[in-house]
């Protein structure tokens, strides 16, 4: 019970370290897959003058166009540009229908880009020349796919958007969600024409570039930056790449783990003013033997330093539990969440612990170590 307090904050900050840094992973991972040389471009101010994000956000001010894309691709070399556009339609099949769902519109290489392309014998991507040709064949994320076609494989099958019927080519591999945003496996993609048509407009929502290498990402966002201010206002586009999303992101996490990391400190100090009543609660109980120690030629300070510690093996015990339990938590969320336990957090939690031993013993310490051998072995 003594302990209980110094278990509880270290069990909690191991944790909460342990998800924090879990979440910084995912996140690396996820920017992995995009690619690490992938440059975007989204309409609105995404970044602020420091570095981090806008207030306000991306508003969709803005909207692109293929002229826009046509005119980077005349510019740019040795670059891949990505157009893409967002729709949210009704889609339904003969076995059962599915509301609000966002179809992306983009080209053939969208897919690879992004790691969605079907695997061998799931189907495929589309082609330049079905997107030329407006085509109308949709690739089905993992999920959608089990929901419109519960029984059955989709491939082959039709499926109805916007009164349109679509072939389905293709079904992605199982992926999950980016960032906290919509599921990969409950959305469709389509070519970029075709997306049109369902939209209404040729609007382009974003653009992805691919640069050569990382070397030259700097230098083609620099040229990206130029081509578009020759139409747009410099709020009215956003150029960036994957690096500088990914620090900007793992700054706001870094900031909300020390803070959660902050509250659950406060079981420490809790734990550290338990274990200081008790110790001195165990000063008056043993004053007689602090009395005959004292008398038979113990110095103050040997008596100081034993209840010194007493009090650390007592944080050093709780502390000690609070990482195994916390370990052990770590380990039931890996199941689920990519949770990681890192040396740096064990020495951070062992070595608070062992301060709050130390700074909350040193009270019933020195009490102890200035009683008066003559009162003490007279005390009853």
């Amino acid at each position: 019970m003594t302990s209980l307090g110094i278990i509880i904050g270290v069990t909690s900050v191991i944790l909460l370290t342990s998800i924090g840094n879990g979440l910084k992973k995912y996140v690396t991972d996820q920017f992995d897959s995009l690619g690490a040389n992938s440059i975007f471009i989204s309409p609105g101010r995404v970044f602020n003058d420091n570095g981090g994000f806008s207030q306000s956000g991306a508003i969709m001010t803005t909207s692109f166009s293929l002229k826009d894309v046509t005119n980077l691709k005349r510019k740019l070399d040795n670059v891949e540009i990505t157009p893409a556009n967002g729709v949210f339609v009704d889609i339904s099949s003969p076995f059962n229908t599915q509301k609000s769902i966002e179809i992306d519109g983009s080209t053939q290489n969208f897919g690879i880009n992004n790691n969605l392309a079907p695997s061998e014998g799931n189907g495929r991507w589309f082609t330049e020349e079905e997107n030329s040709k407006k085509t109308p064949v949709i690739i089905l994320g993992y999920q959608l796919a089990q929901d419109l076609f519960p029984n059955s494989s989709a491939l082959g099958k039709k499926v109805i958007v916007k009164g349109k019927t679509l072939k389905v080519i293709g079904v992605s591999d199982k992926k999950g969600s980016s960032f906290g945003g919509p599921s990969f496996d409950k959305q469709g993609y389509i070519p970029l024409n075709v997306a049109f048509d369902l939209a209404g407009n040729n609007d382009i929502q974003s653009i992805i570039v691919k640069a050569k290498n990382k070397d030259s990402i700097e230098s083609t966002k620099k040229q990206i930056t130029k081509i578009m201010l020759e139409k747009y206002d410099e709020d009215a586009f956003s150029v960036f790449d994957s690096s500088q999303l990914l620090s900007s992101i793992n700054s706001i996490i870094s900031v909300l783990t020390i803070s959660l990391t902050g509250i659950a400190a406060i079981s420490l100090v809790v734990g550290g003013i338990g274990i200081m009543n008790i110790m001195l609660v165990s000063v008056t109980e043993r004053t007689r033997e602090i009395g005959l120690r004292k008398a038979i030629g113990a110095y103050p300070r040997a008596i100081l330093i034993q209840f010194l510690i007493e009090a650390v093996i007592l944080s050093c015990i709780g502390g000690t539990t609070g990482i195994l339990l916390g370990y052990l938590g770590t380990l039931a969320i890996k199941s689920f969440f990519p949770a990681q336990v890192t040396i740096s957090s064990v020495i951070l939690a062992f070595g608070v612990s062992s301060l709050v031993g130390i700074i909350f013993g040193v009270a019933p310490a020195r009490k102890a170590s200035k009683l008066s051998p003559i009162e003490a072995l007279r005390y009853e």
